[in-house]
Protein backbone atom coordinates (compact mmCIF):
# COMPACT_ATOMS: atom_id res chain seq x y z
CA UNK A 1 0.00 0.00 0.00
CA UNK A 2 3.04 2.33 0.85
CA UNK A 3 4.41 1.86 -2.70
CA UNK A 4 1.36 2.93 -3.91
CA UNK A 5 1.35 5.92 -2.26
CA UNK A 6 4.44 7.19 -2.82
CA UNK A 7 4.34 6.10 -6.86
CA UNK A 8 0.92 8.18 -6.90
CA UNK A 9 2.36 10.92 -4.85
CA UNK A 10 4.91 10.99 -7.56
CA UNK A 11 2.81 11.17 -10.80
CA UNK A 12 0.71 13.73 -9.03
CA UNK A 13 3.21 16.29 -8.35
CA UNK A 14 5.18 15.28 -11.94
CA UNK A 15 1.80 16.24 -13.60
CA UNK A 16 1.35 19.35 -11.35
CA UNK A 17 4.71 20.67 -11.94
CA UNK A 18 4.04 19.97 -15.79
CA UNK A 19 0.93 21.40 -16.45
CA UNK A 20 2.39 25.21 -17.16
CA UNK A 21 5.08 23.73 -19.32
CA UNK A 22 5.39 23.25 -22.97
CA UNK A 23 4.80 19.52 -24.26
CA UNK A 24 7.37 18.51 -27.30
CA UNK A 25 7.20 15.82 -30.23
CA UNK A 26 9.91 14.92 -32.48
CA UNK A 27 11.74 13.00 -34.93
CA UNK A 28 15.39 12.16 -35.68
CA UNK A 29 15.97 10.28 -38.73
CA UNK A 30 19.41 8.75 -39.65
CA UNK A 31 20.72 6.53 -42.33
CA UNK A 32 19.84 3.24 -40.52
CA UNK A 33 17.67 4.37 -37.36
CA UNK A 34 14.99 6.29 -35.94
CA UNK A 35 14.23 8.85 -32.79
CA UNK A 36 11.34 9.31 -31.79
CA UNK A 37 10.27 11.36 -28.63
CA UNK A 38 7.98 13.25 -26.40
CA UNK A 39 8.78 15.64 -23.71
CA UNK A 40 7.37 17.58 -21.04
CA UNK A 41 9.03 20.90 -19.66
CA UNK A 42 12.52 19.73 -21.84
CA UNK A 43 12.80 23.15 -22.98
CA UNK A 44 12.06 25.46 -19.88
CA UNK A 45 13.91 25.35 -16.25
CA UNK A 46 12.97 22.75 -13.90
CA UNK A 47 11.55 19.46 -14.00
CA UNK A 48 11.53 17.71 -17.23
CA UNK A 49 10.21 14.13 -18.35
CA UNK A 50 10.95 12.46 -21.48
CA UNK A 51 10.23 9.37 -23.44
CA UNK A 52 11.55 7.78 -26.65
CA UNK A 53 11.54 5.05 -28.95
CA UNK A 54 14.69 3.97 -31.08
CA UNK A 55 14.42 1.94 -33.33
CA UNK A 56 17.68 0.61 -35.89
CA UNK A 57 17.06 -1.43 -39.32
CA UNK A 58 19.67 -4.06 -37.93
CA UNK A 59 20.08 -4.08 -34.75
CA UNK A 60 17.22 -3.88 -32.36
CA UNK A 61 15.20 -0.97 -30.24
CA UNK A 62 15.12 0.72 -27.30
CA UNK A 63 12.31 3.18 -25.45
CA UNK A 64 13.48 4.81 -22.59
CA UNK A 65 11.82 7.31 -20.16
CA UNK A 66 14.11 10.13 -19.13
CA UNK A 67 13.84 12.16 -15.75
CA UNK A 68 15.86 15.53 -16.08
CA UNK A 69 16.43 18.17 -14.27
CA UNK A 70 17.33 21.73 -16.23
CA UNK A 71 19.30 24.22 -14.98
CA UNK A 72 20.02 27.60 -16.87
CA UNK A 73 23.36 29.27 -16.14
CA UNK A 74 23.33 32.52 -18.21
CA UNK A 75 22.78 31.44 -21.64
CA UNK A 76 23.57 27.93 -21.33
CA UNK A 77 20.91 24.98 -20.52
CA UNK A 78 22.41 21.72 -18.57
CA UNK A 79 20.08 18.68 -17.99
CA UNK A 80 21.48 16.20 -15.65
CA UNK A 81 19.03 13.11 -15.70
CA UNK A 82 18.65 9.58 -15.47
CA UNK A 83 17.32 7.48 -18.16
CA UNK A 84 15.48 3.91 -17.58
CA UNK A 85 15.45 1.68 -20.91
CA UNK A 86 13.68 -1.90 -22.23
CA UNK A 87 15.87 -2.43 -24.48
CA UNK A 88 15.94 -5.27 -27.43
CA UNK A 89 18.67 -6.12 -28.89
CA UNK A 90 18.59 -8.11 -32.24
CA UNK A 91 21.52 -10.21 -31.03
CA UNK A 92 21.21 -10.45 -27.54
CA UNK A 93 18.86 -10.92 -24.76
CA UNK A 94 15.93 -8.14 -23.96
CA UNK A 95 16.44 -6.35 -20.71
CA UNK A 96 16.36 -3.56 -18.70
CA UNK A 97 18.95 -0.76 -18.34
CA UNK A 98 19.30 2.42 -16.43
CA UNK A 99 21.64 5.42 -17.34
CA UNK A 100 23.00 8.55 -16.17
CA UNK A 101 24.35 11.62 -18.29
CA UNK A 102 23.40 14.74 -19.08
CA UNK A 103 22.67 17.51 -22.22
CA UNK A 104 23.75 20.71 -22.97
CA UNK A 105 22.47 23.58 -25.29
CA UNK A 106 24.08 26.36 -26.14
CA UNK A 107 22.81 29.13 -28.27
CA UNK A 108 24.70 30.97 -31.08
CA UNK A 109 22.07 33.24 -32.21
CA UNK A 110 18.30 33.71 -31.39
CA UNK A 111 17.80 31.22 -34.01
CA UNK A 112 20.61 28.66 -34.61
CA UNK A 113 21.73 26.78 -31.36
CA UNK A 114 24.84 23.77 -30.34
CA UNK A 115 23.81 21.08 -28.77
CA UNK A 116 25.06 17.50 -27.15
CA UNK A 117 24.09 14.62 -25.32
CA UNK A 118 25.48 11.76 -23.16
CA UNK A 119 24.05 8.65 -21.52
CA UNK A 120 25.93 5.67 -19.78
CA UNK A 121 24.98 2.61 -18.00
CA UNK A 122 27.52 0.50 -16.72
CA UNK A 123 27.39 -3.35 -16.22
CA UNK A 124 25.68 -2.81 -12.65
CA UNK A 125 22.70 -0.94 -14.14
CA UNK A 126 21.56 -3.22 -16.44
CA UNK A 127 20.23 -6.84 -17.03
CA UNK A 128 21.97 -9.18 -19.99
CA UNK A 129 24.34 -6.21 -21.28
CA UNK A 130 28.04 -5.33 -20.47
CA UNK A 131 26.93 -1.32 -20.99
CA UNK A 132 25.15 0.54 -22.80
CA UNK A 133 26.33 4.33 -23.92
CA UNK A 134 24.80 6.75 -26.15
CA UNK A 135 25.93 10.39 -27.73
CA UNK A 136 24.59 12.75 -30.03
CA UNK A 137 24.98 16.74 -30.96
CA UNK A 138 24.76 18.81 -33.04
CA UNK A 139 23.26 22.36 -34.54
CA UNK A 140 19.68 23.47 -34.53
CA UNK A 141 17.76 26.32 -36.43
CA UNK A 142 14.30 27.51 -34.63
CA UNK A 143 12.86 29.63 -37.14
CA UNK A 144 9.95 30.32 -34.99
CA UNK A 145 9.51 29.58 -31.01
CA UNK A 146 7.11 26.61 -31.90
CA UNK A 147 9.76 24.57 -34.13
CA UNK A 148 13.35 23.24 -34.23
CA UNK A 149 15.21 21.57 -36.85
CA UNK A 150 18.41 19.60 -35.66
CA UNK A 151 21.25 18.07 -37.77
CA UNK A 152 23.84 16.06 -35.79
CA UNK A 153 25.81 12.69 -35.10
CA UNK A 154 24.11 10.07 -32.83
CA UNK A 155 25.94 6.81 -31.50
CA UNK A 156 23.66 4.54 -29.87
CA UNK A 157 25.72 0.56 -28.75
CA UNK A 158 24.68 -1.96 -26.18
CA UNK A 159 27.71 -4.30 -25.67
CA UNK A 160 26.22 -7.37 -25.25
CA UNK A 161 27.42 -10.23 -22.70
CA UNK A 162 29.56 -13.01 -23.32
CA UNK A 163 29.85 -14.08 -27.20
CA UNK A 164 27.09 -12.00 -28.35
CA UNK A 165 27.49 -9.85 -31.21
CA UNK A 166 27.44 -6.08 -29.63
CA UNK A 167 24.60 -4.11 -31.49
CA UNK A 168 24.92 -0.52 -32.71
CA UNK A 169 21.59 1.08 -32.96
CA UNK A 170 23.03 4.63 -34.57
CA UNK A 171 26.08 5.52 -36.11
CA UNK A 172 26.01 8.39 -38.41
CA UNK A 173 24.55 11.51 -38.97
CA UNK A 174 20.91 12.38 -38.71
CA UNK A 175 18.18 15.14 -39.73
CA UNK A 176 15.28 16.09 -37.13
CA UNK A 177 12.85 17.92 -36.41
CA UNK A 178 10.66 19.26 -32.96
CA UNK A 179 7.03 20.54 -32.38
CA UNK A 180 6.46 22.54 -29.07
CA UNK A 181 2.95 23.02 -28.11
Amino acid sequence: MFKKVVVSSGVALMLATGAAQAIEGSVDVGEHYTNLNVGLGTTSPGLSLSGNWMRSDHDGDVSGLRLGYNVEIGSVFLTPGIKAMWIDPEDGKDGFAAAVGAGVSLPVTNMIGLYGEYYYSPEAFTDHLDSYQEASGGISFTPISLLNVRVGYKYAELNNKGDRKDNVLADGPYIGASLRF
